[in-house]
């Protein structure tokens, strides 16, 4: 078994900061792509950011220039740094692993997501 475990989430107000930090563990060999996706309250499930694992980021147009994805491969981690918040970014934001479990088969992981809000 493989477990996301999130934590950062929380009350910001508009213009504000967060760091939303994923720690991956259990019976993993490797981790291919890992990202971030949100889901707003009466909204789909949708993209953020996604990092390989040589580190290429890419962005949803909607968070592009305000937020940044990174991991760190040693630790099985990764994290957003959201800056420049907006009421619009509130949700509850979601990792995701593409992991090679040691068994050798796939996994797509997911957490169990941590709640931002975005209020003055």
């Amino acid at each position: 078994q493989v477990q996301l475990v999130e934590s950062g989430g929380g009350l910001v107000q508009p213009g504000g900061s967060l760091r939303l930090s994923c720690a991956a563990s259990g019976s993993i060999f490797v981790i291919n792509d890992m990202a971030w996706y949100r889901q707003a309250p009466g909204k789909e499930r949708e993209f953020v950011a996604k990092i390989t694992a040589g580190k290429t980021a890419n962005y949803a147009n909607s968070v592009k220039d305000r937020f940044t994805i990174s991991r760190d491969n040693t630790k099985n981690t990764v994290a957003l740094q959201m800056n420049t918040l907006k009421p619009e970014d509130t949700a509850v934001y979601y990792c995701n692993a593409d992991v090679i479990v040691s068994t050798g088969g796939p996994l797509d992981a997911w957490g169990q997501g941590t709640l931002v809000t975005v209020s003055s």
